[in-house]
């Protein structure tokens, strides 16, 4: 996933290549349901396609496992004992399913293990356990009492019920933000991008292959005590609409709501960047200059790297006191697409 893009990824699910059925999973929006590459399937819009790089990120993104493909090992087929484990979970959920369980049912725990490990590379008794939290976050997200969600979720112990929910979204299930964060993927020229907001604020966008997603996804989700769910607001709304202006050559500046996080000198850093005019370029130390901090080049080249909302936070207008474009999380090459497009942006 750190070297396939949204639109490389759609392509193969088009292809249906199983040569990439251990690389990726998509979860589909349309029906909450997750396949690996090569499913028999019906392929699904592009917009309505999300990418994760395993099984257990599809699961605790809300997805149940498709039953056509049975999101299995590279030959696109589960086992039959497989199809039985995924067919339990879905009948009951809420269960939270023991080696006895599966001892009375003829099943060998052991056995179970390892073909759900070879399947998912993940253990049943996580596949289950994975399934029965993202129903729990959905059910705290609805405003229903944490024992409420405790209980749907099959945990009898609030102890251990919390323990797993803080693994699994980075906060105690009473601390967790009732308002989800929503994720839509939103096309451009230059490269598919992802946006995560809510009604009110834009809080990441960025192209979908950049450097480092999965950290910086996880600190955001950890950050705000909020679950990252499929969705979309009128807040992905004005940005897709905005980024068609901008790529146009019809937008001076964003307007969209942004919320950041990041420390004081971050967001800092990230204000004098808007201060950046379109069409014009700034090196780290003029950048270091404008924050307050002349000896602060590499702490702001950092916090350029930290930025987690692509083109509304220009990032990409920073460059080397030599002409040089030094990195740039979403490429190299992007970068230069971007400054030439914003040098002549009625220019096709």
């Amino acid at each position: 996933m750190d070297t396939l893009d949204h639109e490389t990824c759609y392509k193969i699910l088009v292809e249906r290549d199983t040569r990439y059925a251990d690389h990726f999973f998509v979860g589909v929006l349309s029906t909450q349901i997750f396949c690996r590459p090569g499913c028999p399937a019906r392929t699904p819009k592009p917009e309505n396609c999300m990418f994760y790089p395993s099984a257990e990120a599809a699961l605790q993104a809300g997805f149940r496992a498709c039953k056509r493909c049975h999101p299995a090992h590279a030959s696109g087929e589960a086992s039959d004992l497989v199809k039985k484990l995924i067919a339990l979970v879905e009948s009951q959920p809420d269960q939270r399913w023991t080696k006895n369980d599966l001892q009375n049912l003829g099943i060998d725990p052991s056995t179970a293990r390892r073909q759900f490990q070879r399947c998912f590379g993940m253990s049943f008794s996580a596949y289950a356990r994975a399934r029965r939290l993202a129903s729990a976050a959905k059910t705290l997200q609805k405003g229903d009492p944490v024992i409420q969600a405790q209980l749907e979720a099959g945990y009898a112990s609030a102890s251990g019920f919390r323990e797993a929910f803080t693994k699994t979204f980075g906060t105690a299930p009473q601390n967790a933000n009732p308002d989800p964060l929503l994720i839509d993927w939103l096309p451009t020229p230059m490269g598919q991008m992802l946006a995560v907001a809510d009604a009110s604020h834009l809080y990441m966008l960025e192209f979908t292959e950049r450097k480092n997603m999965t950290q910086q996804f996880s600190k955001l989700r950890k950050v705000q005590r909020r679950a990252v769910l499929p969705g979309r607001t009128k807040i992905h709304d004005q940005i897709a609409a905005e980024l068609n202006l901008y790529f146009k050559g019809d937008l001076e500046s964003f307007q969209t709501p942004i919320a950041t996080t990041g420390t004081e000198f971050q967001s800092r850093t990230w204000a004098q960047l808007q201060a950046i005019p379109i069409g014009e370029t700034r090196s780290y130390a003029e950048l270091a200059n404008m924050v307050g901090d002349p000896k602060a080049v590499r702490a702001v080249a950092g916090a350029n790297s930290k930025n987690g909302l692509a083109i509304v936070i220009p990032c990409h207008r920073v460059i080397g006191s030599d002409g040089s474009l030094g990195g740039y999380a979403g490429g190299v090459s992007r970068k230069a697409d971007l400054l030439a497009h914003e040098r002549n942006p009625k220019t096709k």
